[in-house]
């Protein structure tokens, strides 16, 4: 009997022993060796995210130097510094009447940038606000070029305001800003209007040379020829043309001739005067 009893404390002692053994290999609270190594790949992603984050720095603000400065002894424009001196200014007045969207969707495809100077009574309906909206939207400048294209000249100091201003209201209130180029009809300022024009913030400038008003040029050959050819093509030339229906046909002949003399267009927004220096 007494060996029978030793006999099953025996047994007794190596099953409690065996499930120790059990339990001290895999304790129910232990995660499997794949769980441990998905927490350490997962501690090591979300540590590098938050070094990315210490480490980026702050973007900095954007600003366009100035490369060209207008001279007002022939409304040509100068290089600063090591600018490109072979090229020219791009300008279509007049807009946006009947031809200025076709016109910018030209100069679009041809990547060549330009200043389209607004007349305020062509910005009445809702379908003319929409053109310049979209011209606009195409990257390209707003000048001023008056409400009625009446001649400064010819009228008090307070129609001459009414005249300038309205335009730049219109003008802010379609696009979200207030045109930073201003243009004269027929090219004729007097002393108050480039007063309130420099109180404006806005670019006063003429042009060295255009040919479409005159009726000889007033065919897409011709005047591809003449704009392309003329006596007064220099390096800077500030090019007037307008929103017609021959100079839109035209245009593209117009870039193509200038390139292929080696001539580049200037952005405005590299102008001194309009530029965030």
């Amino acid at each position: 009997m007494k060996y029978t009893k030793l006999m099953t404390l025996t047994l007794l002692a190596l099953m409690l022993a065996a499930c120790g053994k059990e339990e001290t290999k895999t304790p129910a609270s232990a995660p499997a060796q794949e769980e441990v190594d998905e927490k350490i790949e997962n501690e090591e992603t979300n540590e590098e995210l938050v070094t990315d984050v210490v480490e980026e720095e702050p973007m900095e603000e954007v600003t366009t130097k100035p490369l060209y400065k207008l001279n007002e002894a022939n409304w040509a424009f100068k290089p600063i510094a090591d600018a490109p001196s072979k090229v020219v200014l791009l300008t279509i007045d007049d807009a946006p009447d009947k031809r200025s969207l076709e016109m910018a969707k030209t100069l679009k495809e041809l990547n060549a940038p330009a200043i389209f100077f607004v007349n305020g009574h062509f910005l009445d309906t809702d379908e003319e606000k929409a053109v310049l909206k979209e011209i606009h939207a195409m990257g390209f400048a707003i000048g001023n070029h008056t409400q009625t294209h009446a001649n400064l000249k010819d009228l008090t100091e307070e129609q001459q305001r009414a005249e300038i201003m309205q335009v730049s209201e219109k003008v802010e209130a379609i696009i979200g800003e207030k045109p930073k180029y201003f243009r004269a009809p027929f090219g004729s300022n007097t002393d108050f209007s480039k007063a309130l024009v420099k109180e404006q913030g806005m670019l006063l400038m003429n042009w060295t040379y255009g040919y479409d008003w005159v009726s000889e040029y007033q065919d897409a050959k011709a005047l591809t020829g003449i704009m392309v050819n003329s006596e007064f093509l220099t390096n800077g030339a500030n090019l007037l043309m307008h929103d017609r229906v021959w100079t839109a046909a035209a245009l593209k002949g117009i870039v193509e001739g200038l390139r292929g003399k080696g001539y580049e267009m200037i952005d405005p927004a590299t102008i001194q005067g309009v530029t965030a220096e």
